[in-house]
């Protein structure tokens, strides 16, 4: 899965051919949640700590998230998304 984006030990990633909705993975230690880019729905667990980070720098990027999932969909090569600073 492609890495777009790293910050405070917090792994970001877009699968290319993903099933719709729009969404990215946020993967902290052992936790791994999908999150719906438009409506910031939740599925899996992470610590709250981790979990408000994530929607922090999802708030930021929302727009770049929705380009890099239509680059997703067409095969293109994802762009890397600035960290939480």
């Amino acid at each position: 899965m492609p890495e777009i984006s790293r910050f405070y030990g917090i792994v970001i990633f877009m699968n290319y051919n993903d099933h719709t909705p729009p969404h990215f993975h946020a993967r902290y230690q052992s936790q791994e949640v999908t999150i719906e880019i438009e409506s910031g729905l939740v599925r899996g667990e992470m610590t709250k700590r981790a979990l408000t980070l994530v929607f922090e720098w999802l708030e930021i990027h929302q727009a770049e998230l929705i380009e890099n999932w239509k680059r997703a969909r067409s095969r293109q090569p994802l762009q890397e998304i600035s960290p939480l600073a």
